[in-house]
C-alpha cells in the first residue's frame, strides 16, 4: 500500500466542467435548478449559445456577476474545432472537425436553392463495416458527445457569420448521415436531436431533421418512443443474401426485421401521413440490375415509403463502381411504373471528396479493421506488381 510522507500532497484532479453546449432543455433546467437557481435561466442561455452563437459566459449580459463567476468556475460552453475547410465548385462546403482525443470527423454543408442541408457526424469512425462505404474501412474509435454533435450545427452557422436577427437561416435541413451509426449512439444522437427542434436553440421542424440508420433494431424502435424526427433507412439490397455482403449487420437484423420496426416507428408518429425514405446505393453490376428494381418494388409493396437511389460514388479502398446513367434511368423507371416517388441524389461536393459514402477522417482505429484492409491493399499491389 501506497502511504503519503509528512511533506507529500495527493495529486490534485482538476474538475471537469460541464459542457453546456450538448444539454437539452431539460438538461439546461435542471442544471440550474441544481444550482439553486431558477428554471428560466436554462431559456437565456440557450439563445445565448444557439440563437447569439455566443459561447463566452462573461459576455452572456442577462446573467448576474455572481452566477456567471459561479459558471465559470463549473462550467463552459465549448464547441469541437475547425481543423479545415474546403468548399466545391458546386457550394458545397466540408469542414474536418477535431474532437476530444485528437480524432477527425467531416460535416458537409450542401446548399440547393434556399435551403441548405447539413450532414452530421455521429461516431469517430463507424463501428459497421458497410462494403460501400468509405467511412466504415477506417474502423471505429468512439462516439461523439452530444456537445461535438450539435457543437458541428453551431460551427456551421458561425463559419458563415450568421448568428443573430436578421440573418437568413444557413441550416433549414440536418441529416444524421455522416461518419458513424447514430443509432449506436442513442443518448447522445437525442439529446442532440432535441436541441435541433428546440425553439430556444436551432427550431427546425421534425420533417426537417432526418435521422439514417443501417438497421439497429433494437434502438429503431427504442427511438420511436422518445423521437418524431424523419427516418431513413440504408438498404442497398432487395434481398437478404446480398444485403448480408453489402451491409453486415443484416446478418443479425434481417430485411423482414428491420422493416417491420420502420413501419412501427412511422406509426407511432402523431403525423401519419409521413414515410420512411428507403436509400438505395446503385453498383454497377452488384444491385442495379432491372430485376433488383422489380424485387425492391415487391418488397416494399407493405412499407409506406418514398426511395431515393444513389448512384455509388467511388473511393480508394473499393473495386466498386459506379453504374451507367441508363442502368439508373432504368432502375427508376421501374420503381416509378410501380407507383414509387422516387428521387436520385444528385452527386455534390465530388471534387472536396464529401459525397455520400466518401466522408473520412482521423481514427485511432480500436477494431483494426483499417490495418487489415491495408495489408490486404498491400498484398493485392505486391501480387499484380
Amino acid at each position: 500500500m501506497t502511504t503519503l510522507s509528512p511533506t507529500s500532497t495527493p495529486a490534485i484532479v482538476p474538475r471537469k466542467k460541464v459542457n453546456l453546449l450538448g444539454l437539452s432543455r431539460v438538461q439546461m433546467e435542471q442544471f440550474f435548478e441544481d444550482l439553486g437557481e431558477k428554471k428560466f435561466r436554462a431559456q437565456q442561455v440557450l439563445k445565448w449559445i444557439h440563437h447569439a452563437g455566443v459561447i463566452r459566459i462573461e459576455d452572456m449580459s442577462n446573467l448576474g456577476k455572481a452566477l456567471r463567476d459561479k459558471l465559470l468556475d463549473i462550467a463552459e460552453v465549448r464547441p469541437p474545432e475547425i481543423a479545415s475547410q474546403q468548399d466545391s465548385s458546386d457550394g458545397t462546403r466540408k469542414w474536418a472537425i477535431r474532437v476530444d482525443g485528437g480524432g477527425l470527423v467531416e460535416t458537409v454543408l450542401i446548399p440547393s436553392g434556399n435551403r441548405a442541408t447539413l450532414c452530421v457526424s455521429s461516431q469517430v469512425g463507424c463501428s459497421l463495416d458497410c462494403s460501400f462505404c468509405s467511412t466504415g474501412k477506417q474502423g471505429f474509435e468512439r462516439d461523439l458527445t452530444a456537445a461535438e454533435i450539435i457543437g458541428q450545427v453551431w460551427l456551421a452557422i458561425k463559419s458563415y457569420d450568421a448568428f443573430g436577427p436578421g440573418n437568413n437561416r444557413v441550416v433549414s435541413n440536418v441529416v444524421m448521415m455522416g461518419m458513424g451509426e447514430p443509432l449506436l449512439n442513442f443518448d447522445n444522437v437525442v439529446a442532440a436531436m432535441d436541441l435541433m427542434l428546440e425553439d430556444l436553440a436551432y427550431g427546425l421542424s421534425k420533417r426537417r431533421v432526418t435521422l439514417s440508420t443501417s438497421g439497429v433494431v433494437p434502438a429503431l424502435d427504442r427511438l420511436a418512443g422518445v423521437s418524431e424526427v424523419s427516418l431513413a433507412v440504408s438498404l442497398h439490397a432487395p434481398n437478404d443474401e446480398l444485403r448480408n455482403q453489402l451491409v453486415p449487420i443484416n446478418r443479425k437484423y434481417p430485411i423482414a426485421v428491420l422493416l417491420e420496426s420502420c413501419r412501427n416507428y412511422m406509426a407511432a408518429q402523431s403525423d401519419k401521413s409521413r414515410v420512411v425514405t428507403i436509400e438505395y446505393t446503385l453498383i454497377r453490376d452488384v444491385n442495379d440490375q432491372v430485376t433488383h428494381a422489380r424485387e425492391l418494388v415487391e418488397l416494399l409493396r407493405d412499407t409506406p415509403c418514398k426511395v431515393n437511389l444513389i448512384p455509388f460514388n467511388a473511393f480508394a479502398q473499393s473495386d466498386y463502381r459506379r453504374p451507367s446513367g441508363n442502368a439508373v434511368q432504368r432502375f427508376w423507371q421501374v420503381l416509378v411504373d410501380a407507383g414509387y416517388i422516387v428521387t436520385v441524389r444528385t452527386t455534390r461536393g465530388d471534387d472536396i471528396d464529401a459525397a455520400c459514402g466518401q466522408l473520412v477522417g482521423q481514427v485511432v482505429d480500436r477494431t483494426r479493421r483499417s490495418e487489415r484492409y491495408r495489408a490486404a491493399d498491400d498484398a493485392q499491389l505486391i501480387t499484380v506488381g
